[in-house]
């Protein structure tokens, strides 16, 4: 019996369709494309190129390379005015930040330290004077605390999250109240007669000289610090903008020299404008800069290092006068430690000759050296001389009384000492030499001062304008570009 199905088609093979031996069947695989002109050739669609291609192309011809030329100098003069505006507003930001933020700060932290050594001065002063202090030392060391307190406030509110300096003020505005209680205390106790009292000054003057000073001497590096960086950014000079300056520049006097070699036409004025304004703007940007930096530079040498060297001049008077008060007022009770320079001496005396060395100078006469010397070297007219000679023949003569009082105080005569210390007569008291020396200095400060914000607005002053400057000028120079081109590409429609 067959197993194939009767009367029906073989399997594979079209319905009706004759089976021929030899020959494939068409359903049974698609014709393989022959060569052209050949039966079963299918021909291929076009090729069409693809953007690249077409750019390319483009870019070949001279409209087209006309047109890939304006845009690279619209990116490249943006680039420019771009560069040059943010470069020129960072440094004119730094600028005004010397002028109205860094130095201020470091200013009001070098009265905080100048106020809390003066305040401690001050409260060994009124002791000294036995029983009720009298009333201008009393208002002397409420003017110092209140100023103390007042620049804390204001440098707390100036920091902009400065980590160091919020430390620093945080330790002194927490360790204020505990120092003036101990004075109180020491005051309290002196007013009774009781032999407390000069535990309870000596205890405050501790806290004074190992924590409090050093914690406002920190925050006067710190602010000093940021005076420093200030400056840095300030007088930085603008590589960016003016190596772009020059090769925009460059590239639209090669784009003009090109033109005229292949149109012989000289001029394209608005390429020439171009240029104009590009180079206007490169040489502001690069004379801006010049007498900024210059201006700044002047403000530096002329007043901050000034102002350093006669805020350290002061704080060390300060800190001799502390000592030298808090010498009577111990009795020798506390000496150098044995084993350290000066062992078995009065530890106040000794800190006295210390500060008053760095003030003098090795020579001793305040002209040749120490800060005294320095800030004589520094001062560049007489308005800021005159008042540093006269703070150091004022030391001079406070060390030659010192010097009296002492033998005093060593012979015994602890009321002829105190008299030569704290005593009213203006020509024998080591303390009127003290306050003309203060006086002194505070108008060399105030000179300065006076000097620093003067060259400060100067350079500062030599970037007003340009930011915005910058930004028109690169706006006209792609303007005057786009003009100078398209005259070109109007000469091929």
């Amino acid at each position: 019996m067959s197993s194939q199905p009767t009367g029906g088609a073989p399997p594979g093979s079209g319905v009706g369709a004759l089976s021929v031996p030899g020959q494939r069947s068409p359903a049974a695989a698609p014709e393989t494309p022959g060569p052209a002109g050949e039966p079963g050739h299918v021909p291929e669609p076009p090729h069409e190129p693809g953007l690249p291609s077409r750019l390319r192309a483009q870019a070949r011809t001279v409209p087209g390379g006309l047109r890939v030329v304006a845009g690279l100098l619209t990116v490249l003069i943006g680039a420019f005015g771009v560069a040059a505006s943010f470069q020129v507003a960072e440094r004119s930001d730094a600028a005004r930040d010397v002028l109205s933020r860094s130095q201020p700060l470091s200013a009001d932290a070098a009265a905080v330290y100048r106020s809390l050594a003066d305040a401690n001065t001050a409260a060994s002063s009124g002791f000294l004077a036995g029983g009720l202090e009298p009333a201008e030392v009393r208002e002397r060391y409420d003017r110092d605390i209140a100023t103390a307190s007042r620049k804390l406030v204001t440098a707390a509110a100036a920091t902009d999250g400065s980590a160091d300096s919020a430390a620093e003020i945080e330790e002194l505005s927490r360790l204020l109240p505990v120092y003036t209680a101990r004075i109180e205390a020491a005051r309290a106790n002196n007013r009774q007669g009781l032999p407390l009292g000069g535990a309870w000054l000596r205890n405050a003057n501790d806290l004074m000289q190992e924590e409090m000073l050093p914690a406002a001497e920190r925050l006067y590096q710190a602010e000093k610090e940021r005076l420093r960086t200030d400056y840095a950014t300030a007088q930085g000079f603008p590589w960016v903008a003016v190596g772009l300056g020059v090769l925009t520049v460059g590239a639209l006097g090669g784009v003009q020299h090109a033109l005229y070699r292949r149109t012989n036409r000289r001029f394209n004025v608005g390429l020439l404008g171009a240029t104009a304004a590009c180079g206007v703007l490169l040489a502001w940007v690069t004379a801006g800069h010049t007498l900024a930096s210059a201006g700044l530079s002047d403000s530096y040498e002329r007043g901050v290092r000034s102002l350093n060297v006669l805020n350290d001049a002061r704080i060390s008077a300060l800190k001799a006068r502390g000592g030298e008060n808090l010498t009577l007022v111990a009795r020798g009770a506390v000496t150098v430690p044995a084993g350290q320079t000066f062992a078995g001496q009065d530890s106040y005396d000794v800190a006295y000759r210390a500060e008053m060395a760095r003030l003098l100078g090795p020579e001793g006469d305040g002209r040749s050296g120490g800060l005294l010397g320095q800030a004589l070297e520094l001062a560049d007219d007489p308005a800021g001389g005159d008042p540093v000679r006269v703070a150091a023949d004022r030391a001079g003569e406070w060390r030659e009384r010192h010097l009296k009082a002492r033998e005093y105080d060593e012979a015994g005569d602890y009321e002829q000492a105190l008299r030569r210390v704290i005593g009213a007569e203006k020509d024998e008291a080591t303390g009127a030499s003290f306050d003309r020396l203060d006086a002194a200095l505070e108008k060399a400060l105030a000179h300065e001062q006076g000097e620093f914000e003067r060259a400060a607005r100067t350079g500062g002053g030599a970037l007003t304008g340009l930011v915005a400057g910058a930004l028109v000028l690169a706006a006209l120079g792609t303007a005057g570009a786009g003009v100078g081109i398209a005259r070109r590409l109007a000469e091929y429609r």
